[in-house]
């Protein structure tokens, strides 16, 4: 199976009018804006487009939003940031909406518990006497994955259940080193016996809630970038939606035949290919 031929944000300007980017990966690393990147959101703006930032992160698209501007991103340059931690808490309010405090045991990155703390949840650090596990990020980079294991091992022992807001198996790491990410460790707690609920890209909840956020442009004239054929690529294909593969981030390195490997293994295909998220 051949891979699509290259296209530029300029020529995917004219055929769409909303556009579903993802954050790391296409627009940042860990540390840093790509070069370019703010001025190709601005200057898609400017064209009239819609924009949602899209992103596999456990923290609020509000938390998101500020750290992009933070980078130097204009904050006009995208109509909202919309996160998978913005979906999960939606849902999970109303699901334990009524119920007596919950003790909730959170897996992240520099110790973020806002999911816990936003639902009224009571943060534990002991597996033991969770209720539920939120996995939200990963650290790591520097805890290796053996170490988690035997962290969460006696709440998936009990089944205690688990939400992966997160369910990045790989993320960027500092100098742009790949590391296990936040959904590897919910993998993890699978092997373990233990039973995870996953939001984010490619689940259709997060695709959904931003359709709902367009104001019904139709299907035909959105498209999704992303630089993960598992997440971004695949979510866009389930949701019925265009998506262009951006060569940077995660599958920066991969060949030709190393793409189509795993475009066949998820049974998801881009319909684009862009080299960098650059206006041109």
């Amino acid at each position: 199976m051949s891979l699509p031929t290259w296209t530029t944000l300029a020529d995917l300007a004219e055929r769409y009018d909303a556009f579903l980017v993802d954050q790391f990966g296409v627009l940042r690393d860990d540390e840093r804006a790509y070069p370019g990147a703010n001025d190709a959101l601005v200057r898609l703006k400017a064209l009239g487009k819609s924009i949602i930032i899209l992103s596999n992160s456990g923290r609020s698209g509000d938390y998101n939003a500020d750290r992009l501007v933070k980078l130097g991103f204009n904050r006009s340059g995208f109509d909202r940031f919309l996160t998978s931690g913005d979906v999960a808490h939606d849902i999970l309010a109303d699901e334990t909406a009524g119920k007596s405090t919950t003790r909730c045991l959170t897996i992240s990155s520099g110790d973020d518990r806002n999911l816990a703390d936003s639902l009224g949840f009571r943060s534990v650090d002991d597996a033991a006497l969770a209720d539920v596990v939120i996995i939200s990020g990963s650290e790591a980079e520097k805890i290796p994955l053996s170490t988690y294991r035997l962290q969460l091992e006696p709440a998936a022992r009990r089944g205690v259940p688990c939400y992966c807001t997160n369910p990045d198996r790989h993320k960027l790491a500092k100098g742009g080193v790949t590391a296990p990410g936040a959904g590897s460790i919910a993998l993890t707690y699978q092997e373990l016996g233990g039973v995870v609920r996953w939001f984010g890209k490619p689940y259709p909840a997060i695709y959904q809630k931003a359709q709902s956020l367009l104001g019904g442009v139709a299907s035909d004239r959105i498209i999704c970038i992303g630089d993960s054929i598992e997440h971004d690529i695949a979510g866009a294909t389930g949701a019925g939606l265009s998506s262009c593969l951006v060569r940077t981030g995660i599958l920066e390195r991969s060949t030709e035949p190393e793409l189509n490997a795993i475009s066949e293994k998820h049974s998801a295909r881009p319909d684009f290919l862009m080299q960098r998220f650059v206006f041109g």
